[in-house]
């Protein structure tokens, strides 16, 4: 089928394209980069749920990037007093990524921040369309990792 014929399809790739180049999708906090945000987030997260803090393993696997590039990440992370590098306790070998007091601070906010912005479009969609929302793009997301699963076999 072609694309340019199909006015539904158009539209769709329109409204991709209008997200893809719109400035408030990549929002900064206090000059922030947002991969330097979800790396605070996950050690944050991390943290809470085992009290140790996060390798760098971990937070790669959670971003789904690899150590090197979460290695940058944290020495500019640690540059900024936002985050400190411990041995765990229990095995040596073993190096801990924990916010300091600065970064949970910003984390916070920042987490704030996100949820805040989804707060104000279920407010502004309502409880009908904002679950017609979130299922549409459920389906979306199926439907792409499966065309490029399937894209990937054909490699």
């Amino acid at each position: 089928m072609e694309v340019g014929g199909n006015p539904t399809a158009r539209k769709l790739i329109e409204a991709f394209d209008r997200f893809r180049k719109s400035d408030w999708r990549k929002p900064s906090i206090d000059g922030h980069r947002p991969s330097e945000l979800r790396v605070l987030f996950h050690i944050q997260r991390g943290t809470e749920k085992n009290g140790k803090g996060m390798t760098v393993s971990e937070i790669s696997s959670k971003l789904e990037v690899t150590s090197p590039t979460v290695t940058q990440l944290i020495k500019s992370l640690e540059a900024e007093g936002l985050v400190e590098r411990r041995n765990d306790l229990e095995d040596r070998r073993v190096v801990r990524v924990r916010l300091t007091e600065e970064g949970n601070r910003l984390s916070k906010r920042a987490t704030e921040a996100f949820y805040s912005n989804f707060t104000g479009l279920y407010a502004h969609l309502g409880e009908e369309q904002s679950a017609q929302l979130a299922d549409l793009l459920g389906k979306v997301y199926e439907y792409l990792e499966e065309k490029h699963r399937q894209d990937k076999l054909q490699r």
